[in-house]
């Protein structure tokens, strides 16, 4: 494991023990999300557009309609600052002041690089679909070179970055242990259901696909 260097945006200045600098735990928190929140400034004012992307090595891609007056912002600004955030659990306290949430996040910041041949583009957007549904680019119909073009595709690499990571119990003072309420965790996921067949489709959900979205796991 490899850690990333701290910057002035990136280093945590409170609740620094729940911070990490690691690449595998910060790829692992990315790949637990299929959407991101980017933030970016337009038209001289703070924006922030939520956008799915996928991961492939130390990238991630976002993709858009090639005339998106949002997508040229983000591409031509000269800093990104992306989010995702993972809400595992809340957590109820003896007092309200303790009361807190198990998460997982990541924050990053960069410039994103336009995508300009097909094979790039090629290569973001098969990171996208397959982190929905791995496999799921080798068997669709791939894009034409007109869709090619009416596509943007951003890489943007994750060279700045940490995590915060908070889990277990609320962490009462001692002066409340003994106050008379209930406390602990609710545990919360965003999982999918079973896959809904298109009604025009003659063709059954793959035996995989039901595996993928019905398994125990997160999004």
């Amino acid at each position: 494991m490899s850690e990333i260097k701290k910057t002035s945006r990136t280093s945590l200045s409170r609740a620094k023990q729940r911070g990490s600098y690691d690449r595998e735990t910060i790829y692992s928190i990315l790949d637990s999300t299929p959407v991101c929140q980017v933030g970016f400034i337009r038209n001289g004012h703070p924006a922030v557009l939520p956008m799915a992307y996928g991961r492939l090595n130390n990238k991630i891609y976002l993709h858009g309609a090639e005339e998106s007056p949002f997508l040229k912002d983000i591409a031509a600004s000269e800093t990104l600052c992306i989010s995702v955030f993972i809400l595992d659990g809340l957590v109820f306290a003896r007092s309200a002041f303790h009361h807190s949430m198990n998460f997982r996040s990541a924050v990053m910041y960069g410039k994103a690089e336009k995508m300009v041949s097909d094979e790039e583009k090629i290569r973001g957007l098969k990171a996208l679909t397959d982190r929905i549904l791995p496999g799921r680019w080798e068997n669709v119909r791939l894009p034409t070179s007109a869709e090619l073009k009416q596509t943007m595709v951003l890489a943007f690499p994750v060279e700045e970055a940490s995590a915060k990571i908070r889990s277990g119990g609320p962490l009462d003072s001692p002066s409340d242990m003994d106050f008379p309420v209930w406390a602990g965790t609710v545990p919360v996921k965003m999982q999918a259901s079973s896959p809904v067949t298109d009604r025009e489709s003659k063709i059954p959900a793959p035996e995989n696909m039901n595996e993928i979205f019905t398994a125990d796991r997160n999004l």
